[in-house]
C-alpha cells in the first residue's frame, strides 16, 4: 500500500473512531513502527491530526460564528416558529429585555404592537420594533460591536442594573451540561447581567444548538426558568432539564414529555 493511500485510510480510520494508536496502524495495515511514527509525522505537519502519546486524534473543529447580516440571511423556518411562540409569551404592561441573537429578533419581528416596555443592546432589534407604535424602546448605549451589530461594555451593563423586568429572552450557540455558552466574552457579560435582572428567563435555541458548547459560559442551566426550541429533545437532555428545574416548550405545540 502506497504512503497516501495509508494517510487516507488513518483519517477515514478517525473519523470514525476519535482515535489511533501506532499498534492500530501497524497492526491494520502491517507496517513497521517507524512507517506509522512516518506516516503520523507527515499527518500533523499537513495539520490533518494531532499527535498524542502512543497515536493521534482529530483536531478540534470550531464552526466560524457568521457576522449578524450573513446570520439573518440563514435565519430557518424553525427560528421563526420558536419567534412565533416566544412572541405570544409577552403581553401588554409586559417589561422585557430581548438580547442580541437572530432568533430572538425573530421573536421581536413577531411581537404584537402593543403597550410594553422593550429593552435592549440590539440595533437590529430596536429598528425591528420602532414600527410599532404602541412598544416603548430602551436602547442601551455602549460600545458597538460592527460585526455583530450589539452594544456592549460597562455602561451597558451599568445601565442595565438599573431596570427589573418581567421576562428576558436570550439566544444561545451552545446550551448544555456546561450550560449556557457564547462565541464573545463581551456579549456574554451582557447576557449574563440581563438575566441577573429578569424574574423569568427565557432561552431560544434550535435543536442545532442543543447538547452543545462553545467558548464562553455567561450562564448556568440552573439560571434559566423556560427553555423554548423546535423539536422535542432526546430523553438524555430532557433528563438534564428536569434535574435543573428548566420548563421545556416546543414550537410545534408538543409538550416535550415523554
Amino acid at each position: 500500500m502506497y504512503q497516501e493511500e495509508r494517510l487516507e485510510f488513518i483519517i477515514d480510520f478517525l473519523k470514525k473512531h476519535n482515535r489511533i494508536s501506532v499498534e492500530q496502524i501497524c497492526s491494520l495495515l502491517d507496517v513497521s513502527r517507524d512507517t506509522a511514527r512516518r506516516d503520523l509525522v507527515r499527518l500533523e505537519k499537513e495539520k490533518k491530526i494531532v499527535r498524542t502519546r502512543g497515536g493521534a486524534i482529530l483536531p478540534s473543529v470550531h464552526n466560524e460564528v457568521k457576522n449578524y447580516t450573513n446570520r439573518l440571511h440563514t435565519v430557518t423556518a424553525e427560528k421563526k416558529m420558536i419567534g412565533n411562540k416566544a412572541a405570544s409569551l409577552i403581553y401588554p404592561g409586559d417589561r422585557v429585555i430581548l438580547d442580541t441573537s437572530t432568533t430572538v429578533q425573530a421573536c421581536a419581528e413577531q411581537i404584537e404592537n402593543m403597550e410594553c416596555t422593550i429593552i435592549t443592546n440590539s440595533i437590529n432589534q430596536a429598528e425591528v420594533l420602532s414600527s410599532k407604535p404602541e412598544i416603548d424602546i430602551q436602547l442601551l448605549g455602549g460600545k458597538l460591536q460592527k460585526e455583530h451589530r450589539f452594544l456592549y461594555g460597562s455602561t451597558v451593563i451599568e445601565k442595565l442594573s438599573e431596570y427589573y423586568v418581567d421576562k428576558v429572552f436570550i439566544g444561545v450557540v451552545g446550551i448544555s451540561e456546561n450550560g449556557l455558552t457564547i462565541a464573545h466574552e463581551e456579549d456574554g457579560l451582557v447576557k449574563r447581567k440581563m438575566i441577573q435582572q429578569a424574574k423569568q428567563v427565557i432561552v431560544l435555541a434550535d435543536h442545532t444548538k442543543l447538547g452543545n458548547t462553545d467558548f464562553f459560559r455567561f450562564a448556568d442551566l440552573r439560571d434559566i426558568d423556560l427553555l423554548i426550541t423546535d423539536t422535542t429533545p432526546q430523553k438524555e437532555f430532557r433528563e438534564l432539564l428536569r434535574k435543573n428545574n428548566v420548563e421545556l416548550l416546543t414550537a410545534d405545540f408538543e409538550e416535550g414529555e415523554e
